[in-house]
């Protein structure tokens, strides 16, 4: 828990715990109600779809905007343009067109694409290079607690107040997490210099260089692309497991959502303390692969039993693979590339995973009626698996080298 002691870094783990709560209560609400409003699956993986796309287009500007201007600038005015744009949502909830939602849901990705390069490039600046595993930990501990509350508060405030209710929710938390970053902060480690202003395109093209010419990013990428596809598979897949094979209620879809935090705590906590010292490679390969197991596991129980009670426990447990792999991911992403371009090498790793988890949600979509929800979903668990393997296969094998965390230049 030492990176807690920085300040600047509590700050931003706090003010990134309100940014995180208000994005699930959206991800929970807006997809529950496409599919209620449509009863269509195929309409709900295209509501997904278009809240992933603008992350793809506009990486380029992303990982720039991220290397190039004050990064807790953006973090800041990110929030206060979430909370702008989701103004519409309050009009399509007192009646309007429910196509309103994928604009909505189009310029929040947008958005978010700026947020997350420029949030995990800070980072590094706000703890000493020691400690950045621990705190990567202690912001996965910020997720599974935001995927918990937001989670819940979204499932919980579409069934009973409607999506309106959800609307000003996300709005109050968001302003929260505006005027947290209003501050300047005070750095532990001093930012790279920035180099030359070239232009976007060529800057972020001297990042995709940069993944070329490192093993551990070419790793890495070979991960996103094949658990992003698990995650687009998901995100279609577990409405309809919840809603109609488990015979599940709105609330129920927030609360499994959710419940996954649970898991995810113990993990991040491990992560910020015992295992903080852990290659991330392990993290990534043995995390990945317990996720894989477990799903599988999920997917297949309700043969056996429909109850509620056994899916929350299980979902409460996939929470910590997940945290450990995830981890494990951005540690190694973040211990490979060069300070100078972190945030453009960040932004097409999350590029990658928009972009990947949109094919995923889109061809599941599509195949849903053709090959059914139970060979979907195992295919699913069975992404998640490969990946590990070839993570743990490669690392086995030597060919992964210089994993220290690069370091930084302290100021006075």
């Amino acid at each position: 828990m030492k990176p807690l002691r920085e300040p600047a870094f509590a700050r931003l783990w706090i003010a990134a715990f309100f940014s995180e709560t208000a994005e699930w209560m959206l991800q929970i609400a807006l997809p529950v109600f496409v599919f209620q409003a449509t009863g269509s699956a195929a309409t709900t993986a295209l509501s997904i779809v278009l809240g992933l796309v603008p992350a793809v287009l506009l990486s380029p500007v992303a990982g720039v905007v991220a290397d190039r201007w004050n990064r807790r600038l953006v973090l800041c005015v990110v929030c206060a343009g979430q909370a702008f744009v989701a103004l519409p949502l309050l009009f399509v909830a007192s009646g309007g067109p429910v196509h309103l939602i994928y604009a909505v849901m189009a310029a929040q990705a947008g958005l978010a694409s700026l947020f997350e390069p420029a949030r995990n490039a800070l980072v590094p600046e706000l703890v000493p290079p020691g400690e950045l595993i621990g705190a990567n930990g202690l912001m996965s501990i910020n997720g599974s607690v935001a995927r918990l509350a937001g989670g819940w508060a979204g499932g919980l405030l579409l069934g009973f107040g409607g999506l309106g209710w959800v609307v000003v929710a996300y709005l109050g938390v968001l302003v929260i997490g505006s005027a947290l970053l209003a501050r300047p902060f005070r750095r532990v480690a001093a930012p790279k210099a920035a180099g030359p202003h070239e232009p976007v395109v060529r800057a972020w093209l001297d990042g995709l260089r940069e993944i070329g010419r490192e093993g551990r990013l070419r790793l890495a990428g070979v991960v996103v692309v094949l658990t992003s596809l698990a995650q687009g598979m998901f995100l279609v897949l577990f409405v309809v497991f919840v809603l109609d094979i488990l015979d599940g209620t709105e609330g129920d879809v927030g609360l499994l959502r959710g419940v996954q935090a649970l898991g995810g705590l113990a993990a991040g906590f491990a992560v910020a303390t015992v295992a903080r010292k852990v290659a991330p490679a392990a993290l990534l390969g043995w995390g990945g692969l317990a996720l894989g197991v477990l799903s599988a596991v999920i997917w297949n129980l309700p043969a056996l039993t429909a109850s509620l009670g056994v899916f929350i426990g299980l979902f409460g447990l996939v929470g910590a693979p997940g945290v450990l792999a995830g981890s494990g991911l951005l540690s190694l992403v973040q211990t490979a590339a060069s300070p100078e371009r972190s945030g453009r090498v960040l932004s097409t790793v999350f590029a990658g995973t928009a972009g990947f988890t949109a094919v995923g949600a889109l061809l599941t979509g599509w195949l849903l009626n053709v090959l059914g929800t139970g060979v979907l979903l195992n295919v699913q668990a069975g992404l998640h698996t490969v990946s590990a393997l070839i993570v743990l296969g490669v690392s086995a094998s030597g060919r992964l080298r210089g994993a220290a965390i690069p370091a930084i230049s302290r100021t006075g």
